[in-house]
């Protein structure tokens, strides 16, 4: 399945349009892909294609000269080993948990659109990145076989990314890395 500019950009839009998230794509250039996710975090590569919005609500003076904010500077060696591979059926259902915090499938409810329908947006999500594209999470709510997710548990992990108390989110990399990250305390 592939993408447009037009059906990605529509998906992304209608599925975060109340989150607090920020969501960014940049070009993949270097062997260690944690690299590539520090760039988009530090808003330092554009998007290769032009699609799709960076968007974040919120922030105040501590954004001023802080390019990475709301995420904490990190290395490599840190981001590396938190953000855990997951396969794509997880990563799936993870796009459409950061649509609000608390990272959740309950949130759907909110959505006029039926569970079909979103799960449709998701794909066209994550369509952009390709069939052979890696994801990974700071969320553990581990399923029964490795690498996936269970959003049917209660109770949420993760590896903090940010200078807030709770942030979770999805890398999705290829040739391109696909960030995507909500903010439960904006």
């Amino acid at each position: 399945m592939s993408t447009d500019q037009t059906s990605w950009d529509a998906a992304v839009r209608h599925l975060y349009r109340d989150a607090c998230a920020y969501i960014a794509t940049g070009p993949r250039h270097q062997e260690d892909w944690t690299l590539d996710v520090l760039a988009l975090m530090a808003r330092a590569v554009p998007d290769p294609r032009g699609l799709g919005p960076r968007r974040r609500r919120g922030g105040g003076p501590e954004r001023v000269g802080n390019p990475t904010w709301p995420f904490a500077a990190h290395s490599s060696e840190y981001v590396a080993p938190r953000l855990k591979e997951i396969d794509r059926d997880s990563a799936e259902n993870l796009l459409l948990a950061l649509t609000e915090g608390g990272c959740t499938l309950s949130n759907l409810q909110y959505f006029t659109e039926s569970p079909d329908e979103l799960r449709a947006m998701a794909l066209t999500v994550l369509a952009r990145y390709g069939d052979k594209a890696t994801c990974r999470t700071n969320v553990r709510k581990t399923g029964s076989a490795p690498g996936t997710l269970d959003f049917t548990l209660e109770s949420l992990e993760y590896s903090p990314m940010s200078v807030f108390t709770e942030d979770c989110g999805l890398v999705v990399s290829d040739t391109e890395v696909g960030l995507f990250w909500n903010f439960n305390d904006l």
